[in-house]
């Protein structure tokens, strides 16, 4: 109950609505558990959409799992790990989730506080960290980091990390930014403040985080392909190669978010991603349903994240951040996921953990189509009609004008 008890203190109760703000604080969020069983579904759909998907210029390699019952039902790969290499991506092929890794450090820190190692209402400076920041009459605490709820502008000195900067350097300076709000007020998504808990996991434990996540996640779930390095990337002998917004090569993979594990670390399968995703459904594994709860409980509204949804994917309502997972309203449904990009790499979750079905998604290229998958998955979990959330429309209408005229040709001859 400690989880529950400071999401209720520092958690929605402190949020008011901005002036002008159209999407309310608190969420609707109806639980699911009264329903028997979500309709069938249909994954040669998706499949099918996938590859029109690929056929998009700005595409060069993904990898898509379905989960069903809490059960991987679907895997598999599109397009090349290397563009014009012949290499082709199957559903072993490893990527980078970038900050779908957040959920990884959120379980982590959430798995202390349940042994009374680590307490969530506790200060941060209570802890050995190599935070600096500004001085505050409102003390930032531990439970702050896992939701966004530090008060610096978002994304602080995320610049100094990608010029090459240490993350224990970085955060040392961040005593030179200001508040834009007081500490466990308001919502600014960060890497380098919220890979602090690797620090204090450390500290803690006596174990660097790697080892942490890999005795106590990957081992655990098995996930044999998932590793929190660049050389357990470069080193396995099948992973997709980085490319640019066109198409173009990256000529190396950048080094830059493995210094902020706990923000960005991950690498793995697809089949491994949707592994954690299974993870994070009540009764599926060893993780207590409390934690599961905690992080999965809408803790801060995140007007930034709603504002980008309205523009292409408005059906996604009442955005906000729970602990390392964002929290949604789909028709009704909670939805829980969270999306991630590194250089050349994006990855993305979406699943109903009551329904114990998700998707989850992994490609090489810089773009945000690929997220119409998710919502096209979610259409067909709730039975709504389908809708053209990939903007494929123009590409459909020429493979089955392909389609006819093959079918006109055969019956020529």
């Amino acid at each position: 109950m400690r989880f529950l008890a400071f999401i209720s203190l520092f958690g929605l109760m402190a949020f008011p609505s901005p002036a002008g703000a159209n999407d309310k604080a608190v969420p609707n969020l109806r639980p699911q558990s009264t329903i028997v069983s979500p309709p069938k579904l249909n994954t040669a759909e998706l499949d099918r959409r996938a590859q029109l998907l690929m056929g998009q210029l700005e595409m060069t390699g993904m990898a898509m799992a379905i989960v069903e019952n809490g059960e991987i039902t679907f895997a598999k790969g599109y397009g090349e790990k290397l563009r014009d290499s012949g290499m082709m991506v199957n559903a072993d092929t490893v990527f980078r989730w970038a900050s779908v890794s957040k959920s990884v450090g959120a379980h982590s820190l959430l798995a202390l506080a349940e042994d009374g190692s680590v307490g969530l209402n506790d200060p941060i400076n209570t802890y050995s960290t190599s935070l600096n920041l500004p001085k505050s009459e409102q003390p930032l605490r531990l439970g702050h980091l896992l939701s966004h709820q530090v008060g610096l502008v978002r994304n602080a000195f995320d610049s100094r990390i990608e010029a090459g900067r240490s993350a224990r350097h970085t955060r040392a300076r961040l005593s030179e930014l200001k508040y834009l709000c007081p500490p466990g007020t308001c919502h600014t998504y960060q890497n380098v403040v919220y890979d602090a808990m690797s620090e204090v996991i450390e500290s803690r434990t006596g174990l660097p985080y790697k080892t942490v996540v890999q005795s106590q996640i990957f081992d655990r779930l098995g996930m044999s392909t998932a590793s929190m390095t660049l050389d357990g990337l470069v080193k396995s002998k099948n992973w997709a190669r980085p490319h640019g917004r066109y198409g173009q090569r990256k000529k190396s993979v950048k080094p830059t978010y493995y210094r902020i594990p706990a923000a960005a670390g991950v690498n793995s399968s697809v089949k491994d991603l949707a592994k954690w995703m299974i993870a994070q459904m009540p009764g599926e594994t060893h993780i207590p349903e409390e934690r599961l709860a905690a992080m999965q409980t809408p803790i801060v509204p995140t007007w930034r994240e709603q504002k980008f949804l309205n523009r292409r994917f408005g059906d996604l309502k009442s955005a906000h951040y729970g602990m390392g997972w964002r929290v949604y309203d789909y028709h009704g449904n909670k939805v829980i996921g969270h999306r991630g990009g590194v250089d050349g790499y994006r990855a993305l979750v979406m699943f109903d953990p009551e329904k114990k079905a998700g998707i989850a998604v992994l490609w090489n290229s810089p773009h945000t189509r690929p997220i119409g998958l998710q919502m096209e998955f979610l259409d067909q979990l709730y039975g709504l009609p389908r809708r053209d959330w990939l903007r494929l429309k123009e590409t459909e209408k020429a493979v089955l004008r392909s389609a006819a005229q093959a079918v006109r040709q055969g019956s020529s001859e």
